[in-house]
Order: structure tokens, then C-alpha cells, then sequence
């Protein structure tokens, strides 16, 4: 499963970005946002930004991951327990 984090620009030096994702700061490429600016929100997905956020719905998606990750579970938990194991084997 792949997933895109927003994460917000720090930095632009030409088509490349330095972005803060929590804390991590990552250079991604912004060929597919040429307009984006320093302070935006974006989406990012394999090193590049796909599309912009405002500050309001990066924040709640944020929010919804710190949750998921503070639970314990990853997103396919029920489909792949620790261990590779089904819950049903004991």
C-alpha cells in the first residue's frame, strides 16, 4: 500500500523542494506543482508533490494519521497480522 502525506514547503531551490513531514525534512520534486510556494501544503507520493492542501485539511489528515499510528494498528492490520500468522491459528 502506498500512502501520500501532506507535508509543507520549507524551502524551493528551482523544481526541488525541502518539505517538513512531522518533524522529517525530505527533498521532493515539484515538477508536478511548478506554482507551489514556501509556507504551502502538499501532497507528497513517491518524492514528488501531486497537489496542494490548505492548512486546514492537511492538518485534520495529520491528525488522522498520528491517530491511526497511535493505535498500535497499521492501515492493514486485519489483513496481514505481526508475524504473517492469522489471529484464528492460536
Amino acid at each position: 500500500m502506498c500512502l501520500a502525506i501532506p507535508a509543507r514547503i520549507v524551502e524551493m531551490t528551482g523544481d526541488t523542494a525541502t518539505v517538513d513531514m512531522e518533524g522529517v525534512r525530505r527533498s521532493v520534486s515539484m515538477m508536478l506543482l511548478p506554482d507551489a510556494t514556501v509556507g504551502e501544503y502538499v501532497i507528497v507520493h513517491a518524492g514528488f508533490a501531486i497537489g496542494r492542501l490548505d492548512v486546514k485539511e492537511a492538518e485534520e489528515t495529520l491528525r488522522m494519521i498520528r491517530e491511526v499510528l497511535g493505535s498500535g494498528q497499521s492501515p492493514d492490520s486485519e489483513e496481514r497480522p505481526a508475524g504473517g500468522q492469522s489471529s484464528d491459528n492460536g
